[in-house]
């Protein structure tokens, strides 16, 4: 009696380790594209033009990093989608996250251009220029820093910039040495957002069943969307119509 009291203790264990606490998972998945001609890539810098630390900053042409519009795909590069609050339930594969994630800085420009972080994660920035950058954020809620990198400074080597709390909106990043340089990091305290890679795509995994609001946001113009409803059935993959925006840019 006591073996079959046991079995049947660790069976309703297992079933409620498995559970997870939603009643479901599932994924969403979409486009972000350029609505009309594509725009061609806005030259920043020629190759070996006189701006301060020529051997590293016009090594090569070098272009304006706030749009990226593939010409092929016309996908929208580096678009936020996020949810504002972390839901109730976390998928158990997505509740642990590495301590670190990279930041660094090649020809005078910050990559990646956009970046998510967890918050309590830490973003080692790395230079491999020669030359110096500093790195200056600009949180809502976190603490600002304004750190100087040193040139070559190698993984493991990097200064780190830790996180504590989430941001509501994505976080500019500059580098005061080189006042064309700039990204972004979002930092949450969940793990349900996505940054669309060059053909404008996006996937987020995971997600407890049930419907969401994302926000999708740019930084040429902040809010692409504010409230993006989406519907997520269990052990299913959603997939969005694709999303067609111009962006124009900041005055």
């Amino acid at each position: 009696m006591t073996r079959l009291l046991s079995s049947a203790t660790l069976l309703f264990l297992l079933t409620a380790s498995t559970s997870f606490g939603a009643d479901g998972w599932g994924s969403v998945t979409g486009k972000i594209l350029w609505k009309g001609d594509v725009p061609e890539p806005e030259l920043l810098h020629a190759k070996g033009a006189p701006v301060k630390d020529p051997a590293d900053c016009s090594a090569m042409d070098s272009y304006k990093q706030d749009l990226f519009v593939d010409k092929d795909t016309k996908g929208i590069a580096n678009v936020f989608i996020y949810l504002r609050k972390a839901p109730k339930d976390v998928h158990p594969d997505a509740e642990e996250f590495e301590p670190e994630v990279v930041f660094d800085q090649k020809y005078c420009t910050f990559i990646p251009h956009t970046l998510l972080v967890r918050a309590g994660q830490s973003v080692e920035v790395l230079n491999s220029d020669a030359a110096a950058h500093n790195t200056h954020t600009f949180p809502l809620r976190n603490k600002g820093e304004n750190l100087a990198i040193p040139g070559n400074t190698v993984k493991g080597k990097g200064t780190l910039f830790k996180t504590k709390s989430a941001e509501s909106l994505p976080i500019e990043v500059k580098c005061d040495f080189h006042s064309w340089m700039n990204a972004y990091w979002l930092i949450l305290d969940h793990p349900y957002a996505a940054i669309t890679q060059t053909d404008g795509s996006f996937e987020i995994k995971n997600l407890p069943e049930g419907t969401h609001k994302f926000r999708v946001w740019h930084e040429r113009v902040g809010y692409l969307e504010r409230s993006l409803t989406v519907k997520i059935k269990d052990g299913e993959t959603t997939e969005l119509k694709p999303l067609e925006y111009t962006i124009e840019a900041k005055d």
